[in-house]
């Protein structure tokens, strides 16, 4: 891995990850196995997983940060779930900002502050 002075999220643009992720795959000859099908299983089973550290646990964020090895186990799914996209991503030749952009633009459409401006949440 490359070093970065400062190794955080305010020092480091998607493209690192993108090409992290594409270089780890590409020097194990998985690209064979990078389908799109087997790529959104894979997250779908990282994002189970994810949900599992919390299963029958209580969830309050302050129980939830003070608990070093859940914390540990919540961090290690999120950057399983976050690699296998990035894989996807870099397979069907996504730019993510371009993505994120639009998407954003249609939520506030679909999510007008007007009508979504008390905390209520519900899918439209």
């Amino acid at each position: 891995m490359n070093k970065i002075s400062n190794f955080d999220d305010s020092h480091v643009s998607i493209s690192y990850f993108k090409e992290e992720i594409r270089k780890f795959v590409t020097k194990r000859n998985w690209e064979i196995h990078h389908t799109p099908k087997n790529l959104i299983q894979a997250i779908s089973i990282e994002v189970s997983e994810l949900s599992q550290c919390l299963l029958f646990k209580d969830d309050k964020i302050e129980n939830i940060l003070k608990d070093n090895f859940l914390l540990s186990n919540l961090s290690d799914e999120i950057a399983d779930v976050f690699i296998y996209l990035l894989s996807l991503i870099n397979i069907l030749n996504i730019d993510l900002t371009s993505s994120f952009i639009n998407k954003m633009e249609k939520n506030r459409v679909k999510y007008p502050i007007k009508e979504f401006n008390d905390g209520k949440y519900y899918k439209k």
